[in-house]
């Protein structure tokens, strides 16, 4: 008993039994990590694996395995018509944020009672197809006394109200998410007290704060302006990409596939560069706006 004492009360021999302690809880996986790791492998095929198979399907052209990309790269519809739905997404995205952002602040600051009717009607676009509202549209707006479909300007504004209305449950969500991760009430009554307005009050304090979630709406709706058909065909936008790439795959067995991996590289391309606008931002509230 004596000596096993002495040795447990040794400072080198706790240090050294602690240390053994510690090797063995880092060399020994938990349960948790192997399964986070399961899921993320999962998770990686998931989403490479298509990508692998449109590329080898891209690259069955003979002898020149290549011979689909130069087309596409050399085909000036294509830029013309990602340059096309690149500018109605970027018009979109600040539309819906102009729509969403004042409601979801207004609601959760004055009438927060209201946030499950306005959940509901931004899931709508879910429970509508695009064809039936698209039908709606055009019925409703190629006669009297507004006429948008019989121009192409009318056109162009019908196709971005659409994918605004496509937008809101995405952007909705996120918008919300990040008001709830702020002090929106806080922050608006130290901003008044400084004798900011409402108007003020959103532009310089609410969006800064929240420009993280913004971003993580711009992103799904640039996704679904670039890649969606039904909406921008029966409005006869043939400039879209959707249409282009439906047209393209008509003609051609291989192109279209080489087509949505160049898009696809680029749409990531756009969205890495306005996450680097978003940089920085995270865990930091922003006053100083309201002086």
């Amino acid at each position: 008993m004596t000596g096993r004492a002495g040795f447990a009360g040794h400072p080198d021999a706790v240090e050294t039994v602690a240390a053994a302690t510690t090797l063995r809880q880092r060399r020994a996986p938990s349960l948790g990590k192997i399964f986070a790791w399961v899921i993320f492998i999962i998770g990686a095929l998931y989403f490479f694996l298509p990508l692998l198979g449109t590329f080898f399907h891209s690259i069955k052209t003979r002898p020149d395995i290549f011979l689909a990309y130069r087309q596409v790269l050399a085909d000036p519809k294509f830029y013309g018509g990602l340059l096309y739905s690149f500018t109605v997404g970027i018009i979109t995205i600040i539309v819906s944020l102009a729509i969403i952002v004042p409601t979801a602040y207004w609601v959760r600051l004055k009438v927060p009672r209201m946030r499950p009717v306005v959940e509901f009607v931004t899931l709508m676009p879910f429970v509508l197809p695009p064809v039936v509202m698209v039908f709606g549209l055009i019925r409703v707006y190629s006669s009297k006394p507004l006429v948008l479909t019989a121009t192409n300007f009318g056109s162009d504004v019908l196709l971005v109200c659409a994918y605004v209305i496509l937008s809101f449950p995405y952007m909705y969500r996120a918008v919300d998410t990040g008001l709830a991760a702020i002090d929106a009430r806080v922050l608006t009554e130290a901003a008044q007290s400084l004798g900011s307005g409402w108007a003020r009050i959103i532009l310089r304090i609410i969006f800064p704060n929240i420009r993280t979630a913004l971003l993580s709406g711009a992103f799904l709706t640039l996704a679904i302006v670039i890649g969606e058909y039904t909406i921008a065909n029966f409005l006869a936008r043939t400039a879209a990409f959707g249409p282009y790439l439906s047209l393209l795959g008509r003609n051609a067995p291989y192109t279209p596939a080489a087509v949505s991996l160049i898009s696809f590289g680029l749409t990531w391309f756009a969205m890495v560069l306005i996450a680097g606008l978003g940089r920085g931002t995270r865990g930091r509230i922003q006053v100083a706006g309201a002086r």
